[in-house]
């Protein structure tokens, strides 16, 4: 679908006003707009904040309009002002051109909150009338919030917010919110979509925008496990046994991914012999696809470096540290994994004896990487935070979340709002 959809999204407010529905709409527009979309959030409140965005501002949308708080006020006593069918009109003639060449509407909470019942009423007219296919994102439930069924009352427009809307679709943020959705308005609980909310990984760690774009450009939130390997390539480091590991990992974990982060050593030229050797063996062992020497990814042929806020950025986005050396000096990147609980799998040889005092997995840097591979496996697969952080990462990512949520929805309301009008 992509570019041949268009979508709005409506709230009182929109980014960069913070809120829980805010990031939402951030979220959801920007990914979305990504992926062909053609995206624009009409909002009370807020701002133009991404490029690939369209963005309308109409105050009185906003839930803190004066004149919505002045009906709003009335609205609390069960009074139905004049001002209320004039507003809800003033409302359609804005919204009119803006939807009527949309194919999908996302309305967050309006449908079901009363923070500006004209903008309801307004946008239940419209979607009788056909003029656009809305999909009602319920975050919260007037009806069974005791802080606001005091103002609220029997008939319309208050019934609007607990009654289904005929040919919308409803989408929860939670399981438990849908059960409740279902009792409120006595929809099928099986006919109510749940989409829950996200986390951003560039938010939670802060990371630099080169490493953003390799984890996009390489698809690396895809990869399970994502196993770093921080040194130079030298062959002290061992790193072929790194690549017979991943080789022989992938009977357990078929998107298995080794990342390399280091250059060929500076002071011997044979260690461009020996990278030409490693990669000799990605390719022997089918494994090209799974092991990535960063060294490769400059522009233009040029040589690739990782810098110390990137090799940070990794720490964090690995899974797990493997460090075959044969010998070390000392052994830094053990300690810098150890900074972040990151778990590591190392050579037992003194130098990371003397640091690590076995609170690592340890491994005979000779040993047979099946081996290697099986114990990495056995690790993981008991992990308790390995197998969250693979649970967050499948499922509450907000990329994950647009794929595998928020199209598949947009398609069905698409496909649902053409069989209304052929119908």
């Amino acid at each position: 679908m992509g570019a041949e959809c268009s979508i709005a999204i409506i709230h009182y407010a929109g980014p960069p006003i913070i809120g829980g529905v805010e990031i939402t709409i951030h979220h959801h527009a920007r990914l979305l707009a990504q992926e062909g979309y053609h995206v624009q959030v009409i909002a009370g409140r807020g701002n133009h904040f991404h490029p690939q965005v369209d963005f309308h501002k109409i105050p009185k949308i906003d839930s803190r309009h004066p004149e919505v708080l002045l009906i709003g006020e009335a609205l609390a006593r069960g009074k139905v002002p004049s001002q209320f069918a004039n507003l809800r009109d003033d409302l359609i003639a804005i919204l009119y051109p803006l939807l009527s060449n949309i194919d999908v509407c996302i309305v967050h909470n309006v449908i079901t909150l009363h923070k500006n019942l004209p903008l309801t009423a307004a946008l239940h007219r419209m979607s009788n009338e056909g003029i656009t296919h809305l999909i009602a994102w319920c975050h919260d439930l007037a009806w069974r919030d005791t802080l606001y069924t005091p103002d609220l009352h029997s008939g319309y427009p208050w019934d609007l917010l607990r009654t289904p809307w005929h040919g919308v679709l409803y989408i929860a943020v939670s399981n438990h919110s849908r059960a409740n959705l279902s009792n409120l308005t006595g929809l099928e609980e099986k006919k109510i979509g749940v989409v829950h909310p996200g986390v951003d990984i560039a938010d939670i760690f802060k990371m630099e925008s080169d490493t953003l774009n390799l984890i996009e450009k390489l698809d690396l939130l895809n990869a399970d496990p994502i196993i770093l390997l921080p040194a130079r390539i030298t062959r002290r480091k061992n790193i072929e046994l790194g690549i017979q590991v991943i080789a022989s990992l992938l009977r357990y974990k078929p998107r298995a991914l080794l990342i390399v982060t280091g250059p060929p050593g500076p002071h011997n030229p044979a260690n461009i012999a020996y990278l030409e050797v490693l990669k000799k063996l990605r390719v022997e062992l089918k494994v090209t696809d799974h092991v990535l020497f960063l060294y490769e990814l400059g522009k233009e042929g040029e040589p690739f470096y990782v810098s110390d806020a990137m090799m940070a950025d990794l720490y964090h986005l690995a899974d797990l540290l493997l460090f075959p050396s044969r010998r070390e000096g000392f052994g830094i990147p053990v300690l810098e994994a150890g900074l972040v609980r990151l778990p590591i799998f190392a050579s037992d040889i003194p130098s990371l004896r003397e640091s690590t005092v076995g609170h690592i997995q340890y491994f005979d840097p000779e040993n047979d990487p099946a081996s290697v591979a099986e114990s990495i496996f056995e690790y993981l697969k008991v992990d308790p935070i390995y197998q969250f952080r693979q649970r967050v990462l499948n499922h509450f990512t907000w990329q994950a979340i647009v794929k595998q949520k928020v199209i598949p929805i947009i398609h069905e309301a698409s496909n649902l709002s053409e069989k209304t009008n052929l119908g």
